[in-house]
């Protein structure tokens, strides 16, 4: 039986991963009581009786935290956005490469994915490590999500009887190009640039699509929108998180589809000249405790989907 705690239980994220863990048969949750929720002392004891500790908390509350600590041998998963581009940590997207897997399961500190960097990391990391998409390509990328990737401030105001009436409406947000997942997606894919992000909020609860549309002239190759769809299909064959569906989707595509679900989908249309290429998954779960709780299970040894919503 693994000892978990979650630092920050009362947040979105972290209560979503503290009732999935507490389902789990082979987990003991370590409880503090709400009193003493935000005090570092009781906190620092609670993470290092732990087998694995996640960190669902501000970034200055998870440094604080990470800097008190003087145990090695508790798992720290943090979900924050302090730890993403730090060397000392590893990145939790296992199915970036073997590396990356490697890292995940031998490393102390592992630093949670974000949600929108998620989808983009995961169409383009794969293409720039394959010598496809170059480095300095000029990448746009749009994401459309649900609210409660806002946590609970927004779900309230999404939810509330007396709502503004724009509410009703797709929000671009993000306008100054400072969003905070911009930092990693440009880091974890090793671009020289900075991508142009979109991020849009919508109103319904949970679900995402993150595209990132190609001009093939551009690439390395000059590839037709099939055969980044096999470079894809080859990178993700075997992962059973993500997988590449079949080529040259028609219609619409939707973005809640995946709601409640832990795995990602990624899409791959187009032609000959332009190439879309978008990732489908749910903020709450590959976007977030998904991903956290498959971290944690590769981190102690579980099998990697226990508890995963495939």
């Amino acid at each position: 039986m693994k000892k978990v705690f979650v630092d920050g239980s009362a947040g979105t994220t972290g209560l979503r991963i503290f009732e999935r863990l507490a389902e789990r048969d082979d987990i003991e949750l370590i409880k503090i009581s709400d009193e003493l929720r935000k005090d570092i002392r009781c906190r620092k004891e609670a993470i290092e009786s732990a087998d694995a500790a996640f960190l669902c908390l501000p970034d200055d509350a998870a440094r604080e935290i990470v800097a008190a600590l003087e145990s090695d041998k508790v798992k720290i998963l943090d979900t924050s956005t302090a730890h993403r581009t730090d060397s000392d940590w590893a990145y939790g997207f296992p199915e970036l490469s073997a590396d990356f897997r490697k890292k995940v399961t031998k490393s102390q500190k592992i630093a949670v994915p974000g949600c929108h960097a998620s989808g983009f990391i995961a169409i383009v990391y794969p293409l720039v490590a394959a010598g496809i998409l170059p480095t300095d390509y000029p990448i746009v990328c749009y994401s459309v999500t649900g609210y409660s990737g806002g946590g609970k401030k927004m779900i309230a105001e999404y939810e509330a009887a007396d709502r503004d009436a724009e509410l009703g409406s797709p929000r671009q947000y993000g306008l100054t190009q400072n969003h905070k997942h911009l930092k990693e997606m440009k880091a974890v894919c090793g671009l020289s640039i900075a991508p142009v992000f979109a991020p849009i909020v919508a109103d319904y609860y949970s679900g995402m699509v993150v595209s990132v549309p190609l001009h093939a002239q551009l690439l390395n190759g000059k590839p037709k929108a099939k055969d980044i769809h096999d470079a894809l299909s080859r990178h993700y064959s075997g992962k059973g998180v993500v997988s590449v569906m079949p080529f040259g989707k028609e219609g619409f595509l939707g973005s809640n589809n995946l709601s409640g679900n832990d795995g990602m989908q990624i899409e791959v249309s187009g032609n000959d000249e332009r190439i879309m290429i978008a990732a489908r998954f749910d903020n709450l779960g590959k976007g977030s405790s998904g991903a956290a709780i498959q971290c944690m299970n590769l981190a102690l040894g579980c099998d990697e989907t226990k508890g995963l919503d495939l």
